[in-house]
C-alpha cells in the first residue's frame, strides 16, 4: 500500500524536512540515512519505523542543514597547548625565538587540537528531529488508512460482484439439472429399448454421471470463502496475506464450477466471476 507523509522543523539553530515514503511489500524493508551527527541514532529509529509502520517498502528521506556561525569541530586543548608553551618559552631565548615564532610552532604541535565534544548539542537537536520523523510517518499512515478505505470499497463491490453472478449460476443450475435429467432420461429409455442392462452397473454409471455434474457443494464453498473474505476485511488487524490465500481457494472454487456444470450460461457467469477475482487479486497486492 502506497503512502506519504512529510514535516519540517526550524529554529535559529537548523531547520530539518522529513519526507517518508512507502509502497507495498512482502515484509517490513526500510531504507533510511541518518545525518552524520545522528549516526549513533540508527537503532532508535528502526526501532520507530518498525513499531509505527506494518510491512513494506519504506524510504525516509531527512534533510538536515545548520544555520549560521556554528562551534568548530576541533578545539585547543588547553592543557597540552600550555605545556608545550612553556617548554618553549623557557628556551626561546637560547634558541632564538620570539613569541610570535613560539606561538607557530605550539600550534602545529601533536594532539593540541582535539575533536571538539559534539554529543550534547547533537542531543539536543535530536529531540526535536525525531518528534519531526514521528509526524512525518504518523502522515504516512494517514495516508495509508485513506487509501485503504477505498480500497476495501473496491473490494467489497469485487466481492459483491462475484455472490450476484453465483446466484445466477444457482439459478440457471435447477435448470440445467432438469434439462441434464431430461437428456439422460431420454437417452436412457432409447437404450434400454435395443439392449439388456445390467442393472447394478446402471446404477454405478449414474452415480458417477451426478457426481461428475453435481456443483452444489463447490457453489457453497464459494459462498463461504467469499463471506470469510468479507469477515477479514472488517477485521482491526491487517489481513494482507490471508486475503491473498483466501483468493486461491475462490479461484478454486470458480474453476472446478466451470469445469463441472456443462453449461454454456453457467460459462458466461464463470467468466464474470473470474474477471472480478482478478481484480481482486491485484487490489489484495496492496493490502497491508
Amino acid at each position: 500500500m502506497t503512502g506519504f507523509g512529510s514535516a519540517k522543523f526550524e529554529n535559529e539553530k537548523f531547520s530539518v524536512a522529513v519526507e517518508v515514503k512507502s509502497i507495498n511489500s512482502k515484509s517490513q524493508d526500510f531504507s533510511y540515512r541518518l545525518p552524520r551527527i545522528f549516526q549513533d541514532k540508527e537503532a532508535e529509529m528502526k526501532q520507530l519505523l518498525s513499531a509505527m509502520l506494518d510491512r513494506g517498502k519504506v524510504s525516509v528521506n531527512i534533510d538536515y542543514s545548520l544555520k549560521g556561525i556554528q562551534k568548530p569541530k576541533n578545539v585547543i586543548n588547553p592543557l597540552l597547548f600550555k605545556a608545550y608553551y612553556d617548554d618553549l618559552h623557557a628556551n626561546a631565548t637560547a634558541l632564538g625565538l620570539s613569541m610570535h615564532e613560539a606561538l607557530r610552532i605550539v600550534v602545529l604541535m601533536p594532539d593540541v587540537y582535539e575533536a571538539a565534544n559534539a554529543d550534547d548539542e547533537a542531543e539536543s537537536y535530536w529531540v526535536p528531529v525525531f518528534e519531526c520523523i514521528k509526524k512525518a510517518v504518523a502522515g504516512c499512515n494517514e495516508y495509508r488508512l485513506a487509501e485503504g478505505k477505498s480500497l476495501e470499497e473496491m473490494l467489497r463491490k469485487y466481492v459483491h460482484n462475484i455472490l450476484t453472478n453465483l446466484d445466477k449460476v444457482s439459478m440457471q443450475d435447477a435448470e440445467r439439472v432438469k434439462k441434464v435429467k431430461d437428456k439422460f432420461m431420454t437417452k436412457l429409455d432409447e437404450y434400454v429399448k435395443n439392449n439388456t442392462i445390467d442393472q447394478n452397473r446402471l446404477e454405478q454409471e449414474m452415480i458417477y454421471y451426478i457426481e461428475k455434474l453435481d456443483i452444489e457443494e463447490e457453489k457453497i464453498r464459494l459462498g463461504t470463502h467469499l463471506n470469510y473474505f468479507i469477515e477479514c476485511i472488517d477485521q482491526a488487524e491487517a489481513n494482507g496475506k490471508k486475503l491473498g490465500f483466501i483468493t486461491q481457494e475462490i479461484g478454486r472454487e470458480i474453476n472446478t464450477i466451470g469445469s463441472k456444470a456443462n453449461d454454456a450460461t453457467i460459462q458466461k457467469w464463470v467468466v464474470e466471476m473470474k474477471e472480478e477475482l482478478e481484480k481482486i487479486k491485484e487490489q489484495c497486492l496492496n493490502v497491508l
